[in-house]
């Protein structure tokens, strides 16, 4: 519904009285209005700060209206203008919208009718936006899978998610990486009021530092090496919608104060702007860490921490859940496949440190490798077949604990890996980055072995 105390309005006259009466009567219907006495001194406020729509009167001292008009789709501002003359002659009439005017009125005219007008301007201006981030959105879209589970755990993270979807406030999800913290920020979308809206999903682990601020926040043409265009952020595309941000433990300082600001007043600039910009949105986080270890350590800031961890909600290892192991399994192979006992025992029995992610991957794998649309356990690699996990009453000793068993499945990986990190974490199902702190976690130190002469 057309909000006037959202809409940013710009009216720009050198008639002081004239504008004065504008500004008043706009002010007072809850408009954020600001003004300019010429054209210049428009651009400088057009220069600061972003705008809805514009009345911009076209003869004016130095620079005329359709002047400023120009010089605005020159530097490709979006904002609608209406034009003001008092001179009403098609051919004026005709420049105007060539040059890009939404429309014009000719002096005087009643100013309930100027209001109806950029009423009309300001839907067009939010239509504008919304193809812009609908572009923008498909160009990033992802295939999303429901959410699969029957266990307790998953029944509490359900009940959850229907309880906190339909606020409007930042949300926490917690969990070891692959266990589905996207599927939830998804869920969280779909059952809030901005479902109809665009989520906007950026992984802050995948991005340096410069790339993120970029992506996060856009940036002009020739801000930086290689900036050859202008650049709408992730916080514009996502305005009025919602914003996940994957792996926010791995933001880093700089952009955390940044972050902190848009959550604050949902102000911003782009790179290489000083233009304040201003966006609505529901923020959604995730992370894998102890944030509140990260707190104490100065890594995070305590401030953002309590501003996005308004409520979590933490999500079950899959090794914790291993009842709903047959329902995934189910799930990722497809109704015209079958999976076998053996096969069957084999995953359930498993300690899966990549989570359902990893999951996937074997399941992926075995259909390539299975024959009559039946998975066996030959189809397995021999990770799952060899290293799955038995109770503790059979094992020697009494035992190992899971940390023990995480660590020398590690080791294993490592050695088979011949110490490539890359590809140890992409047979555990796991990131780059989280494998680095599984080594840090157990203080394992891997050389690979040199060869033989």
């Amino acid at each position: 519904m057309y909000d006037p105390s959202k809409v940013e309005l710009l009216i720009v006259d050198d008639d002081n009285e004239f504008r004065g009466t504008v500004v008043r009567r706009f002010e007072r219907r809850g408009f954020r209005v600001r003004d300019a006495a010429s054209a210049e001194d428009a651009l400088e406020l057009i220069g600061r700060q972003e705008f809805d729509v514009a009345i911009v009167d076209m003869v004016m001292p130095g620079l005329s209206g359709l002047e400023l008009l120009e010089r605005l789709r020159e530097q490709r501002v979006a904002f609608e203008v209406i034009l003001l003359t008092g001179q009403g002659t098609i051919e004026s009439a005709v420049q105007a919208m060539k040059a890009g005017a939404y429309d014009y009125l000719t002096k005087p005219f009643p100013l309930t009718e100027l209001e109806l007008l950029i009423h009309k301007a300001y839907e067009r201006r939010e239509l504008r936006k919304e193809n812009r981030q609908l572009k923008a959105m498909i160009k990033r879209a992802t295939p999303a899978r429901n959410i699969v589970g029957e266990s307790e755990a998953m029944q509490d993270v359900f009940r959850l998610i229907e309880r906190a979807g339909p606020s409007d406030r930042s949300i926490l999800i917690l969990g070891e990486s692959g266990t589905g913290k996207e599927l939830v920020a998804r869920a969280l979308h779909h059952h809030s009021p901005r479902a109809d809206k665009q989520l906007v999903i950026v992984n802050c682990a995948a991005l340096s530092e410069s790339l993120l601020e970029s992506e996060l926040f856009g940036h002009e043409k020739g801000a930086f090496t290689g900036a050859t265009a202008t650049k709408d952020g992730l916080f514009e595309i996502a305005d009025s919608g919602t914003l996940f941000i994957d792996e926010i433990g791995e933001m880093p300082a700089t952009m955390q104060a940044k972050l902190l600001r848009v959550l604050e007043d949902g102000s911003f600039s782009r790179v290489g702007s000083s233009k304040v910009r201003r966006v609505d949105i529901r923020l959604l986080a995730a992370t894998n860490r102890d944030l509140t270890d990260d707190v104490a350590a100065g890594r995070f800031r305590e401030d953002l921490y309590y501003r996005i961890d308004v409520m979590s909600i933490r999500l079950p290892p899959l090794r914790d859940r291993t009842g709903d192991i047959p329902l995934l399994v189910n799930r990722f192979l497809g109704d015209d496949w079958t999976i076998d006992d053996d096969a069957l025992a084999c995953l359930e029995s498993f300690h899966w440190p990549g989570n359902v992610r990893q999951l996937i991957n074997i399941i992926e794998r075995a259909r390539i490798l299975a024959d009559d649309w039946v998975i066996h356990k030959d189809d397995l690699p021999d990770e799952i077949v060899n290293n799955s996990l038995t109770p503790a009453t059979e094992r020697p000793g009494g035992g190992e604990s899971l940390a023990d068993i995480e660590k020398g499945r590690i080791i294993q990986v490592l050695h088979q890996e011949h110490g490539n990190k890359t590809r140890t974490a992409r047979a555990l199902g796991i990131t780059r980055r989280s494998l680095y702190r599984l080594l840090e976690k157990y203080a394992i130190q891997f050389e690979p072995a040199s060869p033989t002469r």
